[in-house]
Parts: C-alpha cells; structure tokens; sequence
C-alpha cells in the first residue's frame, strides 16, 4: 500500500464523463462563440452593452485567475460529474467492495477446487516416477543378467529400455517440481486471500457507517467551503482513502485470477497416461517465477520458489490446506490509510 498513488480526478470513470462533458462545452461554446459574433460585434457598438461585456469577461478572467474561486468552481464541476457518472457506473467504493467480496469468495470456491485436482495429478505423478524407478531397476538387473550369460541382444534390449525410463523421470520429476511451485502458490494464495476477504468485511462493516456520518455531517456545501478556506475536505480524504482500498484490491484480484487461469492451462496440457506435457504451460509458469513482487504473496513468493526447488524441503501432500486463523491482535491491512 505504501507504494500505492492515488488515482487522479481524471483517472477515474468520472473523470472520462468530465473529460467528455470539457470537450462537449468547448466544442459548443466555441459553435456558438462563432454564429454569435456578428450580433456580439454590433452589441460592443453600444457603449452600455459593451460595459455589460466587459464585466462579463472580467467575472471569467477573476474565475480563472484566483485560486479559490477556480478550486470551487473545479469542486463543483467534478461534484457534478461524478453525481452523473453514478447513475450509470457503479463507482461508490463501499458498493465495489462488497462486490469484491463475492468475488474473493467465487475465487476461493474455485481455487479450493484446483488445489484438490492439483493434488491428485501430483500424487499419480509420484506413482508414475515410483513405477518407473522400479522398471529401471528390474531391466538394470536383467541387462546384467544378460550379460553374464552373454546374451547380447537382451542386454543391450533392456539397458536402452532402462535409459529411455530414466530420461521420462528426468523430465517427470522436473514437471512434479513445477507443480509444486504451483502447490505451494495456490495454498498460500488461498490463505492470503481468505484473510484478505476478511479485512475487506471488517472494513465494509466500519466504514460504511462512518461514510454516511462523514457525508452526513460535511455535506456538499460544508465541502466546498473547507475548498474556498484551504482546509482539507474531509469527505473528499475519507473516500480517497476507500478509493485507495478499491484499487488495490481490484489488482490483487486480477493477480489470483489471471495465476488459477494459468494453472489450470498449465494442468491441462498435462497428460500423466502418456507422461507428456506442452512446453507453452511450462513457460508460462517459468514466466511468472520471473516477474516481480507478488501483491497478494509479498515477499513470500520468492520463500515458496526456493522451497519447491529444495531437496530438504519436502512438500507433504497429505496435509490439509491450513485454514488462516486471525490472531486476537491482528491489524487490518488498510487501517493505515485512515490513520
């Protein structure tokens, strides 16, 4: 979060309804500018008029020049925009969120799902590579058998059979550390991300509360004057803040949901019956190792890469996926922006 920027008036969906409205007034006033001078031209003969004119043009000038006026003017028209903007966009942060919930909570289902079958093409992968390391040894053992009894044809039948088996667990148990890199994400993804729903809950639950008495208590004309003074708009911090959380969560998000989607490409290409596999999902996966910093895992990425690429470490399969237990004093990850 501390990384995190703000999102600009103009940035935001209410900022293209601005952005559209600007171009629409300019395009209209200048239209009109344009039709209407001839008859401004002949009112600017007459002296009363053309003071008319004038004092017109000095309010605007005044508009534009002081910094009060032109943030008042500036809160007004965003006030508007964003009014507009609402009628047809879902842009209250409370209302995002608890959409975002129900998303995170989609997500889980289906990533509890995954790590399930994830888990079972793991374990038949250990018994095909178990399998194989027994075929090895049972033609080793013949070859040399066949040797012994100079029975070339055999050994020379078996000692290749052998070979081409321990060239497939080359590359099976390549494949078996991948998905545990892909294991160990998914859990740790769904740990992280059940907490992170929790967090949003809590922070639906508080805020929405203190929103409408924020909004209640510095409504649109208290608002604008704390604009004229210079002093902070409250209201205006307060849903900055949520907006902030918003963001956030909506890359996180995308984040969990762009890895299920990969992994469950990358599972699909795998076919243990025939031990083969497309190349494309391994680079996708090799892809992601190599990126950044994970938003929803942290630092904890590159933890749980030097673990499945570890032979002390040894991934227990059997293990129940840890449910995440808040402890008593835990602190909400988006406390901070309020403080």
């Amino acid at each position: 979060m501390e990384n995190m920027k703000p999102k600009s008036f103009w940035q935001r969906p209410e900022g293209v309804t601005g952005m559209i409205f600007l171009a629409a007034m300019l395009i209209g006033g200048g239209f009109l500018l344009y039709t209407a001078l001839p008859a401004l031209v002949a009112l600017a003969q007459n002296t009363l008029y053309l003071a008319l004119m004038l004092v017109a043009l000095g309010g605007i000038v005044y508009m534009v020049l002081d910094p009060k006026m032109r943030s008042l003017v500036g809160y007004m028209y965003k006030s508007v925009m964003r009014w507009l903007t609402g009628l047809f966009v879902q842009i209250d942060p409370i209302g995002i969120l608890k959409s975002y919930v129900e998303d995170l909570k989609d997500n889980l289902r289906k990533m509890n799902k995954q790590i399930s079958q994830l888990r079972g093409q793991m374990h038949k992968l250990q018994e095909v590579i178990h399998n194989n390391k027994k075929e090895i040894k049972s033609n080793l053992t013949l070859a040399s058998k066949a040797k012994e009894t100079n029975k070339q044809a055999i050994m020379i039948l078996k000692s290749r059979k052998a070979g081409r088996l321990k060239e497939s667990n080359l590359r099976l148990e390549d494949l078996y550390r991948k998905m545990e890199v892909l294991y160990r994400v998914l859990t740790k993804m769904y740990e992280n991300s059940q907490i992170l729903m929790e967090d949003i809950k809590d922070q639906v639950e508080v805020k929405e509360q203190e929103r409408k008495a924020i909004h209640a208590s510095n409504n649109a004309m208290k608002s604008a004057m704390s604009v004229i003074s210079g002093d902070p708009d409250k209201r205006a911090m307060f849903d900055q803040a949520m907006e902030a959380i918003t963001d956030d969560v909506s890359q996180k998000v995308g984040e969990m949901e762009r890895f299920m989607e990969m992994s469950a490409n990358f599972m699909q290409s795998v076919d243990l019956q025939n031990g083969i596999f497309e190349e494309e999902g391994l680079k996708m996966l090799e892809k992601w190792e190599k990126e950044g910093v994970s938003l929803i895992l942290g630092e904890e990425k590159q933890t749980l890469l030097s673990q499945a690429n570890s032979e002390a470490d040894i991934l227990d399969l059997d293990a129940p996926i840890k449910e995440p237990i808040r402890e008593p004093g835990h602190r909400n990850q988006y406390d901070n922006l309020f403080e």
